[in-house]
């Protein structure tokens, strides 16, 4: 059925009166007389009945009337929510998250993403580097936050955050004296490294970090995690270069000093996607990274 019809009739049987209805919807008597005739025709059935003063509805048309909010009220709402859905204010959202970037800046982009997209549902998965880049090729995720991301043809690369990096050591510990350390200071030292994972990333930089500058790594224990490597550092195991994020992991026992490097300055949390995604949610995703507060990592 016509939905332009489906209103005329609406109006004419609130009315009553086909002048009243016409001037009501701003329109000739004639043209609205042709429309209720031709939904008449449609239906097969009459749906209202002439009187000297206007009209009254006839069983079917009732019937019709009955239900014609109903119709009138899911086209409304379909209408609506295709708007929703190309603006991005509607749909679902997956994103990849790894390790320390969860303890500073993607909690603040989620939570305002949700308040200013609150019909958006939002899906986390824990992944790696490696995880992140296959599952946005398989379209099982939107968007990805991690460092050091390799060059991909197809994955495009934003700067969410840079921080500085920071040494995590136990509180006893004699370096703990020092306002700050260098990698000279950590050399015969037990060094923590993460994440132990197949792609190049922070583990792999810490140790050639060493080598530039002159300093001998000794490396106790690799693991894929920054709270498993900060966990480490609470129970002595020794020391871990990490990241300013991590440096909210406030564990019994560890204490965090700035590392004074020429080579380990600042580190980069990226978001990645894929180029060609159109879809309006992740523009929406990423015009919240774009305008978030600057972080004060």
């Amino acid at each position: 059925m016509d939905l332009r019809q489906m209103r005329y009739f609406q109006v004419l049987a609130e009315e009553l009166n086909f002048g009243r209805a016409a001037a009501r919807l701003h329109m000739a008597q004639p043209p609205l007389t042709r429309q209720i005739q031709a939904l008449e025709n449609k239906l097969g059935a009459a749906l209202f009945e002439r009187t000297p003063r206007g009209v009254v509805l006839t069983t079917a048309g009732r019937t019709l009337y009955e239900e014609v909010p109903n119709i009138l009220g899911l086209v409304a709402r379909a209408r609506t929510r295709a708007e929703q859905a190309g603006q991005g204010r509607i749909g679902r959202l997956d994103v990849g998250i790894f390790g320390s970037a969860i303890l500073n800046v993607i909690p603040r982009v989620l939570s305002r993403f949700r308040a200013d997209y609150p019909e958006v549902e939002l899906f986390l998965h824990t992944m790696t580097k490696a995880e992140q880049i296959e599952a946005l090729r398989e379209r099982r995720i939107t968007v990805g936050f991690n460092r050091l991301v390799p060059e991909e043809p197809d994955i495009a690369v934003r700067i969410v955050l840079r921080e500085r990096f920071m040494v995590a050591l136990p509180a006893t510990h004699r370096l703990c004296k020092q306002a700050e350390l260098t990698l000279r200071d950590m050399t015969g030292e037990p060094l923590i490294l993460y994440p132990n994972l197949p792609i190049a990333g922070l583990a792999q930089q810490v140790l050639a970090a060493f080598q530039r500058e002159g300093a001998i790594p000794r490396v106790a224990q690799q693991v894929e995690d920054v709270l498993t490597a900060i966990a480490l550092v609470s129970s002595g195991f020794g020391l871990c270069v990490t990241t300013a994020s991590a440096a909210s992991l406030q564990l019994p026992g560890v204490e965090y000093r700035p590392l004074n490097s020429r080579t380990l300055r600042e580190i980069e949390l990226s978001c990645l996607y894929r180029r060609d995604d159109r879809s309006p949610i992740l523009s929406a995703f990423l015009d919240v990274i774009e305008h978030l507060d600057p972080p004060h990592a």
